[in-house]
């Protein structure tokens, strides 16, 4: 049995955890923790496309922090919390593609 987050892989709905809690994670007050998302996903940008002498965006940010969570998923694919981080940025790089058209 592999339990991780109070999560259960043999006896929870998977999909519905996993959804779930991700929905938790980005409609939760987050920002008193890790600050506003936008700026933050700017912040990364800024500090990204400075040391790879590229332009990237927030929405950037999202898709490649997505690209990790899939890269740790390679080396263990029962890791819960990459699963749900996954799902938790690209709802994030959603939002950020919906207010910049």
């Amino acid at each position: 049995m592999s339990t991780q987050l109070g999560f259960d892989f043999y006896e929870a709905d998977v999909r519905s955890t996993v959804l779930q809690t991700a929905e938790q994670y980005v409609t939760g007050d987050r920002s008193t923790e890790h600050g506003d998302m936008e700026e933050n996903f700017r912040a990364i940008a800024d500090y990204w496309s400075t040391h790879l002498a590229v332009d990237v965006t927030a929405i950037d940010v999202s898709i490649m922090m997505t690209l990790l969570k899939i890269a740790r998923l390679k080396s263990n694919a029962q890791n819960i919390d990459s699963w749900i981080d996954g799902c938790g940025y690209l709802a994030l790089g959603a939002e950020l593609s919906e207010e910049a058209a």
